[in-house]
């Protein structure tokens, strides 16, 4: 077999890495993954591989960074919706769940990290990860807020941390949930999930004032 090149690698090798750890420390968690099976998996030589990523720990920040910069176009749209902003939010949360639903090797490789709950690695992960998308979605929950499109006693910060966190509930219990005969029918309609998600946040469940229910 060829040894792979030393040469510094070009951007498509470079998302072979990508590629080849995210799988692998999907399957397997951060410790149990070497830097000489990514680059087996990837096709490159381990100094190609820290000719990019001066560590592991740079190479795994690196695969959850691109991760989270799935859902940049989602924010994108959110913030300037077509149409008022609870639809917009309508969108976003659909979009966010098939965002899920469609990499669900990446989305189990987060739900990791959620679950180990590392002290160190959630201040990275905090800091060099999700936080700016975080932060960003608050950002827009506020401009809303601003416009009088959102209630304006609510903490943003806990409505962006609640949809979020239904989403990924959905995605982790799905399974379980085809089973549950009151959750089997949003087990098989993610679209309507999210519909209802979004009308509980922007309705309550509290009755209706004006129509006492």
């Amino acid at each position: 077999m060829n040894k792979p090149s030393e040469a510094p690698l070009a951007g498509d090798a470079t998302e072979r890495i990508l590629a080849a750890a995210e799988a692998l420390f999907a399957g397997a968690g951060f410790d149990a993954v070497s830097m000489n099976a990514v680059a087996e998996r990837a096709g490159v030589s381990k100094a190609n591989i820290f000719h990019h990523f001066s560590s592991k720990n740079a190479l795994y920040l690196a695969v959850l960074r691109k991760a989270c910069g799935r859902a940049n176009p989602l924010m994108d749209n959110l913030a300037n919706p077509d149409g008022s902003f609870a639809e917009g939010l309508r969108q976003f949360a659909r979009a966010h769940l098939a965002n899920l639903l469609d990499n669900q090797q990446t989305s189990r490789l987060i739900l990791r990290e959620v679950i180990e709950n590392d002290p160190q690695r959630c201040r990275d992960l905090a800091e060099q990860v999700f936080g700016e998308n975080f932060a960003r979605l608050v950002a827009i929950l506020r401009a809303g807020q601003t416009r009088g499109e959102l209630r304006t006693d609510l903490d943003a910060g806990m409505v962006a941390n609640l949809l979020i966190a239904a989403n990924l509930y959905f995605f982790q219990s799905r399974e379980i949930a085809r089973h549950l005969p009151d959750a089997r029918h949003l087990s098989e309609n993610p679209a309507a999930y999210s519909d209802l998600l979004v009308d509980i946040l922007l309705r309550g469940i509290a009755p209706l004032p004006d129509r006492g229910q």
